[in-house]
């Protein structure tokens, strides 16, 4: 069997927004050049690769979070004051149950029109 890790690859079309809108999520920096930046938040990581010419109401970059418990993220996210409104750019939502694979989740997205679906998981 074999053990690692998967990290998300999503775009931003400028660093510096994407590092200071993620900063306030709770993700700290790991590494950035030019073309590439990492951040990490409680050993969970996320990259982002250059993408400038990005619509971000094009988008449709996504990545999945799944924890075995989602509330107080959301929590933390939620004093953010970021909108829930269907057409935001960024957004949070609030917390949706559904029947079968995926029992509850939210969802954020970010500056960049990426969408994170983060999923309850008690497998996790």
């Amino acid at each position: 069997m074999t053990t690692g890790r998967i990290t998300a690859n999503l775009p931003s079309r400028n660093f510096d927004v994407t590092a200071i809108f993620y900063g306030r999520l709770g993700f700290t920096p790991c590494y950035r050049d030019d073309n590439w930046m990492i951040l990490s938040r409680q050993g969970m990581v996320v990259e982002f690769f250059a993408h400038p010419d990005l619509v971000p109401d094009e988008s449709w970059f996504s990545a999945c979070l799944r924890l075995p418990e989602i509330d107080n993220l959301l929590a933390d996210w939620a004093k953010l004051g970021l909108p829930a409104d269907s057409g935001a750019i960024p957004r949070l939502t609030d917390v949706t149950e559904a029947k079968g694979l995926v029992p509850r989740m939210f969802a954020l997205i970010d500056p960049d029109g990426s969408l994170w679906r983060i999923i309850e998981d008690t497998d996790t």
